[in-house]
């Protein structure tokens, strides 16, 4: 993915296909190629993939927290000349993306949640990354999948760099503190967005009960399991993820009024 990215002034980002445009939101410690499966599919059945590379570890410590990072992603869609988007998040990324559809609905289509943070205070990890024990950090990386391997070297090598950049890791525990500072339980009632809930029910991150309560909450929300699947149910089962997501999208009208 990395030779098809765009970057024009201060964005950076992967862009595909033709139609109501996605917007992916990457996670904490994701990258872009965990959508690899989507911005594969999406473009060949008549959406537009766009994913931005989120200012995780660039934005100034003052302004690394969820409302933020909300409003980079709708000067974002502004810069694009979106009108109205789906948001596709998962775990800080879900956040931002909920965070956006609360204070931008008129610019939400559509919203696809996994593994969201939002609700669940360990969310963001239930202790900090020790820096310099990569074995510790091998397996909170394999904590993340139902199938450790598909935590490849390559993917605990990246969330190492991170635990050992001081810069990166102060960052980390910054949001991690603002994603708990954000919590979402008494906007979700008002939030009246079409939206699509993917859980894998073996997620040890932000364990099922989590998508049973957004669920709840959400009153325009549906609710889908993938069974062994943990946290990054794109990465582990992308074909059924792609499926259970286009046809949530097909079968809600709504979402492709212009």
């Amino acid at each position: 993915m990395d030779g098809n990215l765009v970057k024009d002034g201060k964005y950076r980002y992967f862009e595909a296909g033709e139609g109501i445009p996605i917007v992916v939101l990457h996670g904490l410690m994701g990258g872009l190629s965990n959508f690899d499966g989507v911005s594969e599919f999406f473009p060949q059945h008549g959406y537009k993939v766009v994913i931005p590379e989120l200012p995780i570890y660039t934005m100034n410590i003052l302004k690394t927290n969820v409302k933020a990072f909300a409003k980079y992603v709708k000067d974002f869609i502004t810069y694009k000349g979106f009108e109205r988007v789906i948001l596709l998040g998962n775990s800080l990324g879900g956040h931002i993306a909920l965070y956006h559809a609360k204070m931008y609905p008129e610019k939400m289509a559509g919203l696809i949640i996994t593994g969201s943070s939002g609700l669940y205070e360990s969310a963001m990890g239930d202790s900090y990354p020790r820096r310099g024990d990569y074995d510790y950090i091998e397996q909170k990386a394999r904590d993340v999948f139902y199938d450790p391997k598909v935590a490849t070297k390559e993917i605990v090598d990246e969330v190492y760099a991170v635990a050992n950049d001081r810069l990166k890791l102060i960052k980390t525990l910054t949001i991690a503190k603002s994603a708990i500072r954000h919590n979402m339980a008494k906007d979700l009632p008002k939030m009246h967005v079409p939206t699509c809930i993917i859980w894998g029910k073996n997620d040890k991150v932000t364990p099922p009960h989590v998508a049973e309560e957004f669920h709840a909450k959400l009153p325009n929300s549906a609710l889908y399991w993938i069974d062994k699947c943990g946290h990054a149910a794109m990465m582990e089962h992308p074909d059924e993820f792609n499926r259970i997501m286009f046809e949530w999208l097909e079968k809600n009208p709504e979402i492709h009024k212009p």
